[in-house]
């Protein structure tokens, strides 16, 4: 599998990254797309570091929806730390291949599909272009998507930190298995294709910010709807009902006791007590049970804590840097909360 990696200022229009003013790409990009085994295209972005010192790669890894401009501020920051980075839209959003005809549709038919997209982009771009060590940051959906190849016999990062990751959805407790047994009900009737019910072709991009789940900061919330509205091509909206089904298939296997035994990766969870989309009672219950696993809470933190307030996000960042080794806060260190390692 060979990618096609070409400059920002070359890139093929599937592969090109779009900056606003608010929010402008990065200097130094390596852009292009590979291809996956089922024939898909994926979308990724590569950076050297900005620091004098070079102290290995961060692959970066966003949530459902998600797109690799949105975390241009993230690439920056870590960059600054001394970390190359290495980045990729998931099949079905941003800039990758959508999976059905109707783009707007966040579909998967089955995780394991994302397994394989990671291991192309681990061995075909990161592997050999990028700076060891390797390490992962991964948010939300990724979160869980990399969770999937920590236990393999092989894995490719050091130590893992994953932002507010969705072990189960929030509120699970109570209707956690209705949903996966009716969506899977659903998806053998041939409904595998259709929106969720009450799912929408648009969701956040033009909600209003006042009492919006992810995040409390007004400006970062404005310059990702900003983003959107510049490149509509990159969103998404609601899920499928198969999105559901293959998402809830997942979710039982992390579960799993023989799956939280075979983890092997040191892995850091950073949580957001405010969070309405994932569920911090099953974050909870996973980092208890898997040996080299950490969890903190960042009280008032929304959803997404890389897009939170300035005073969240160092808190955040100070988590980071005290679990990965040679990162440093810039440019003022902050005092670091106590994490084992």
């Amino acid at each position: 599998m060979n990618g096609s990696d070409t400059a920002i200022e070359g890139a093929s229009p599937a592969a090109e990254l779009v900056g606003i003013t608010r929010n402008p790409v990065p200097g130094g990009a390596i852009c292009g797309t590979f291809d996956t085994r089922d024939g898909f295209h994926i979308r990724y972005a590569r950076w050297d570091t900005t620091a004098e010192r070079r102290i290995g790669t961060v692959c970066l890894f966003q949530g459902r929806t998600e797109f690799i401009e949105k975390y241009f501020e993230t690439i920056g920051d870590l960059r600054r730390r001394g970390f190359a980075v290495a980045t990729m839209d998931w099949r079905g959003q941003g800039g990758s291949s959508r999976l059905l005809r109707n783009r707007a549709k966040g579909h998967a038919e089955n995780f394991a599909h994302f397994d394989d997209d990671v291991r192309r982009f681990m061995s075909g771009i990161v592997l050999p272009d990028c700076p060891p060590p390797y390490y992962c940051l991964a948010h939300s959906m990724g979160g869980h998507l990399v969770l999937r190849l920590a236990q393999t016999k092989v894995c490719w990062w050091d130590r893992m930190v994953l932002s507010a990751p969705m072990i189960d959805f929030a509120n699970s407790e109570k209707r956690g298995s209705v949903i996966g047994a009716a969506a899977e009900a659903l998806t053998l009737l041939g409904f595998g294709d259709s929106f969720i019910p009450g799912g929408k072709a648009q969701l956040w991009e033009r909600a209003p910010f006042d009492g919006n789940p992810l995040t409390s900061d007004r400006l970062r919330y404005e310059r990702a709807q900003d983003l959107l509205r510049a490149a509509p091509h990159l969103s998404i909206g609601a899920p499928t009902i198969g999105w559901v089904q293959a998402a809830c298939t997942s979710i039982a296997t992390l579960a799993s006791t023989a799956f939280m035994d075979s983890i092997r990766v040191p892995t850091l969870m950073v949580a957001a007590s405010n969070d309405q989309i994932v569920s911090n009672a099953a974050m909870e219950r996973f980092a208890s049970r898997v040996k080299n696993c950490r969890l903190i809470v960042i009280s008032g933190a929304r959803h997404e804590i890389v897009m939170e307030r300035d005073q969240l996000r160092e808190q955040f960042w100070a988590a980071f840097d005290a679990y990965v080794p040679g990162s440093t806060l810039l440019p003022r260190r902050l005092e670091q909360p106590e994490i084992a390692l």
